[in-house]
């Protein structure tokens, strides 16, 4: 599955068999035109659609354990109470294989640490964080340099910028071809305390070179985050949204949605021994909302920033 921001989620027909299953009732596509603009609890879910509680209560787990609406809980007058939302607006299926992600057997992959960045320019409020604790000091960018930010799982900033550089492999051969540039990573907007409703304009470059943004809905803290540390106090940033960015030959995708016309003779990519991810708000954005870059340990998603670089027999 890919999302867009958090208007549309694109299903991939070959591979998300569990969201296929979720949308294949009744019930439960009620209950998400029912969540659309608006969060109820499962009492409220069950009295508007007349159907039993414990059926409400099934099809909202299932719901969740597909990843398509999200739940909190809050104090009822009856003690706790579930509160449940949709996480999308749109659900797009995605029929056309062509289209699916290749065999992974087919792409050199790296994964590099949320810390490991090799240059940075951010402002406060800003910080490093590890899965045991605060990394140096917090909203003092001089932080950002300190050796120990290798251990970081999660960073964010307000404005600026990080930069990794990805050791460049695909040609080491002589007889492949680059393919598809594929880059995920797990991101959130950044507000003192957290907001769900914080836009963020958050741009990726690629060798120097601008490839697309992606607006980030949120500063999400509504639960603890799958993997985020128990240290970490409720009222911060808790977790992301997973954002995949292709470039391909035609250009490039966020999400599997095209965002912009860069293409991979653009970025130059022979011409390096590495290649260089940008990761930050620029200048120019309209929503200047600031970024979490969510590492291995914190967040929903147990990983750092991967790239694949997809090569193929030269033509």
């Amino acid at each position: 599955m890919r999302k867009a921001g958090q208007q549309a989620l694109v299903i991939d027909s070959s591979r998300d068999t569990k969201a296929l299953k979720a949308l294949a009732s009744e019930v439960r596509v009620r209950i998400l035109e029912l969540l659309q603009n608006q969060e109820l609890n499962i009492t409220e879910i069950a009295r508007r659609l007349a159907i039993p509680q414990s059926t409400a209560t099934t099809s909202v787990l299932i719901l969740e354990d597909a990843g398509l609406i999200d739940s909190h809980t809050a104090n009822g007058v009856k003690g706790g109470q579930k509160i449940c939302s949709s996480r999308y607006k749109e659900f797009l299926i995605n029929f056309n294989p062509s289209a699916a992600p290749q065999n992974d057997a087919e792409a050199i992959e790296v994964e590099m640490p949320v810390g490991l960045f090799t240059s940075y320019e951010v402002s406060a409020p800003c910080g490093l964080c590890s899965r045991d604790g605060i990394i140096g000091y917090l909203d003092v960018p001089a932080t950002f340099f300190s050796p120990d930010r290798a251990k970081a799982a999660l960073v964010w900033f307000e404005k600026g910028y990080v930069e990794y550089k990805f050791p460049n492999n695909t040609f080491s051969s002589g007889k492949k071809s680059l393919k598809r540039i594929e880059l995920s990573m797990e991101m959130s907007s950044e507000v003192p305390g957290t907001n769900k409703k914080w836009p963020s304009d958050i741009s990726v470059w690629i060798n120097e070179m601008f490839i697309g943004t992606w607006t980030s809905p949120g500063d999400f803290g509504d639960r603890r985050g799958k993997y985020t540390p128990s240290f970490w106090k409720l009222e911060g940033s808790q977790y992301g949204l997973l954002t995949t960015w292709e470039v391909t030959n035609e250009g490039t995708f966020i999400d599997r949605l095209q965002v912009s016309t860069i293409t991979l003779d653009d970025l130059h990519i022979a011409d390096h021994h590495s290649v260089k991810v940008r990761i930050g708000i620029s200048a120019r954005a309209k929503h200047a909302g600031g970024i979490n870059i969510f590492g291995k340990g914190f967040g929903d998603y147990d990983q750092d920033i991967i790239l694949k670089l997809y090569a193929g027999e030269k033509s």
